[in-house]
C-alpha cells in the first residue's frame, strides 16, 4: 500500500526533530562533563544548602534544577549540579517546537527548534549552565504552547480552562526568575490589544487563574513579605537610572548580543522581530481591529503579536535600560528565543525566492564555525591551550594574568588540596565555620569542602548577597573560622589589616594551588582565624 506523500513528509520532519533534539543533548551532555564550573553556578549551589522559600538574588526554582543531579548521584560536580539543566532545555525545546507546529507549519517548526538548538547562547546559559534562566524558559515554552493551543485552535474564540493552566505556567516561570513577570504582562497586553482575543481578560477561566498565580508566587512574596522586600528592592534598583544616558551603551550591548547569539543568527534574529514589528504597525489598527480584509492575513497578524509580545517588551526594554545602567547581554536572551519562531517563518518564506542551498550554506556554515570555536575555547579553559606560560599551549596568547578563563578551575584540585594537607584537613575537621571575601568565590570553595568537611560557609564582604540572609551578624561571635580566598583579593588581609581585627588571631597555614597546563593558574590562601571579636559589618540583610 503507499503511504500518502503528507503522512511521509510528516515522519520525515519528526523524524528530523528527534534527531536534532538527541544530537543538541548530547552535545550539551558532552560540555557539561566537560567545561569546569563558574562564579554564578557554582554560588547557586549555595542555594541548595540553605532551603528557603525564597532568595535575596533569585526566586527559588534554581535551587530546585541545582539539586536535581545531586539528589539523582549523591555527588557534587560541576557536571551533577548542570544535569537539571541540561534535562529542562530538551524539554523547552520540545515545547518551542510544539507551539510553533500549532502556530505555523511542520517546516517551520523544524527551523525553529534547528536555530534554538544552534545558537550558542541559549545552548550555553539555558541548556548547560545552571542558571535562574534555565526553569523561567523551560516554563516560558509551556506557556507558549499553551497559549498557542488556546488562541489558535478555532477561528472563533471562545476562552477555555488553559487560559488558568497558563496563570501557573506565568507564575511557575516568576519563580524561576522575575523575567516571568514581563512574560505575564507581554501575554495579557496580547489580549488587551488583539479583538479577537480581549475577552480572555473577563473570562471566569482566567479570573480563577488570577488567585492560582498569586498562590503559586506565594513562596517569593512570603519571603519578601519577612525580609522587608529586600529581593524586589535589590532586583527593581537595577532599572533605576543612575546618571545621564548613554545611546553608545545600548547600542555596544545590541553588538555584543549579536556576538553571544552568533552574528549569522544575531542579526536575522533582531532583523525579523524590527521587520514583523514593522508590518503589525503598518496593517494593524491595535484598539479597532486589521485593516486588511481577509481572514487569514489577520491570523497572521495574530500569530506574530503574540511572538511579538513575548519578545519586544524584553528586548526593548533592557536596551532603553543600557543606556544608563549596566545589564547582562543574557538578560535579554528569552526575548530573542521567542523570536526564533519569527525567523523561522522568514526562512520558510524565503524559500520560495532563495536557492535552498543558500539556506543550507548560511546554516551549516555557522554550525561549523560555532562548533570549531567552542572546540577552541573548550580546550582553552580545559588545558590552557592559549595560555603562556603553558605546557599545552599551542599557542601563548594569553598571559594568565590577564585570562579571565581562569575563573572556571577544577574544584577537585582545591578539594584534594584541603583534604590531602593533614594541616589543611584537620583545622577544618575542628573548625567552627568557613568563610570568604567574595561573594562569588564561596560558591566554588563550598562545592569542593561541602562533600568532606560539612561546614557552614560565610562571606565578610560588603557585597553579601544570600550570605546576608543565611546567616545572624552575631552567630559566629567567640567561633573559630577558616579563611579561603584567592591571593587575587588577599589586600583584606595584607593591606588594611581588614580581617586580623576581628579575630584574637589569624595565622596562614598555607596554600593550595590551582593547575593548568602545568602551570598556577589561581593560588588559594588557607588561613586560621581564632575567635570572633566582633559582628563584621553587614550593609543589609538578617
Amino acid at each position: 500500500m503507499t503511504i500518502p506523500i503528507y503522512q511521509r513528509v510528516s515522519a520525515y520532519y519528526h523524524r528530523a526533530a528527534i534527531i536534532i533534539l538527541l544530537s543538541g543533548f548530547l552535545m550539551r551532555l558532552f560540555i557539561a562533563i566537560w567545561l569546569n564550573p563558574g562564579f554564578d553556578e557554582a554560588y547557586y549551589y549555595l542555594y541548595t544548602l540553605h532551603p528557603n522559600w525564597s532568595y535575596f538574588d533569585h526566586p527559588p526554582l534554581v535551587a530546585v534544577t541545582t539539586s536535581i543531579g545531586i539528589w539523582l548521584t549523591g555527588q557534587v560536580s560541576h557536571f551533577t549540579i548542570r544535569i537539571g539543566t541540561v534535562l529542562l532545555y530538551t524539554g523547552s525545546l520540545i515545547f518551542l517546537y510544539l507551539a510553533t507546529l500549532r502556530l505555523y507549519t511542520l517546516q517551520v517548526a523544524i527551523n525553529a527548534l534547528a536555530i534554538a538548538s544552534a545558537i550558542p547562547v541559549f545552548q550555553l546559559a539555558f541548556g548547560i549552565l545552571t542558571t535562574p534562566d534555565t526553569p523561567l524558559l523551560f516554563f516560558w515554552a509551556v506557556s507558549l504552547w499553551l497559549a498557542a493551543q488556546e488562541f489558535f485552535t478555532d477561528r472563533v474564540y471562545r476562552p477555555s480552562y488553559r487560559l488558568t493552566l497558563i496563570c501557573l505556567t506565568v507564575g511557575l516561570a516568576c519563580l524561576g526568575k522575575y523575567h516571568g513577570f514581563i512574560l505575564g504582562l507581554g501575554l495579557a497586553g496580547f489580549c488587551l490589544f488583539s479583538p479577537n482575543f480581549r475577552r480572555a481578560l473577563i473570562s471566569k477561566w482566567f479570573l480563577i487563574g488570577i488567585p492560582i498565580f498569586l498562590l503559586t508566587i506565594s513562596p517569593v512574596l512570603y519571603w519578601n513579605f519577612t525580609h522587608n522586600w529586600a529581593s524586589f528592592l535589590f532586583q527593581s534598583g537595577r532599572a533605576v537610572p543612575d546618571g545621564s544616558y548613554h545611546f553608545d551603551r545600548a547600542i555596544l550591548v545590541i553588538l555584543v548580543e549579536m556576538l553571544y547569539l552568533f552574528p549569522t543568527f544575531g542579526f536575522p534574529l533582531l532583523w525579523s522581530v524590527i521587520r514583523a514589528t514593522a508590518q503589525q504597525l503598518r496593517n494593524f489598527n491595535w484598539w479597532q481591529g486589521d485593516n486588511i480584509s481577509g481572514f487569514y492575513l489577520e491570523w497572521d497578524l495574530e500569530k506574530r503579536a503574540l511572538l511579538l509580545w513575548l519578545s519586544v517588551p524584553l528586548i526593548l526594554g533592557f536596551t532603553l535600560i543600557s543606556g544608563y545602567q549596566q545589564i547582562l547581554p543574557g538578560w535579554k536572551m528569552p526575548g530573542y528565543w521567542s523570536a526564533t519562531i519569527l525567523l523561522a517563518e522568514r526562512i520558510s518564506i524565503n524559500r520560495r525566492y532563495l536557492d535552498p542551498r543558500t539556506l543550507y550554506r548560511w546554516f551549516f556554515g555557522s554550525i561549523g564555525i560555532i562548533i570549531l570555536l567552542l572546540s577552541i575555547a573548550l580546550a582553552h579553559i580545559e588545558a590552557g591551550t592559549f595560555q603562556t606560560p603553558s605546557k599545552s599551549a599551542i599557542l601563548g596568547l594569553l598571559p594568565i594574568k590577564g585570562d579571565n578563563s581562569t575563573q572556571l578551575f577544577d574544584i577537585q584540585q582545591l578539594r584534594q588540596g584541603l583534604s590531602n594537607n593533614p594541616k589543611f584537613s584537620q583545622a577544618l575537621k575542628t573548625t567552627d565555620f568557613v568563610f570568604t571575601n567574595r561573594y562569588y568565590l564561596g560558591g566554588q570553595i563550598g562545592m569542593a569542602i561541602e562533600p568532606i568537611f560539612h561546614k557552614p560557609i560565610t562571606c565578610f564582604d560588603e557585597d553579601l548577597r544570600g550570605f546576608a540572609f543565611w546567616s545572624k551578624p552575631n552567630q559566629w561571635l567567640g567561633k573559630n573560622a577558616i579563611y579561603l580566598g584567592t591571593k587575587t583579593f588577599e589586600v583584606d588581609l595584607d593591606a588594611d589589616k581588614r580581617y586580623p581585627s576581628y579575630f584574637q588571631k589569624m595565622t596562614k597555614l598555607g596554600e593550595v594551588p590551582i593547575l593548568r597546563g602545568g602551570e598556577v593558574v589561581e593560588t588559594f590562601s588557607v588561613y586560621q582565624a581564632q575567635k570572633l571579636l566582633k559582628p563584621y559589618p553587614r550593609p543589609y540583610g538578617n
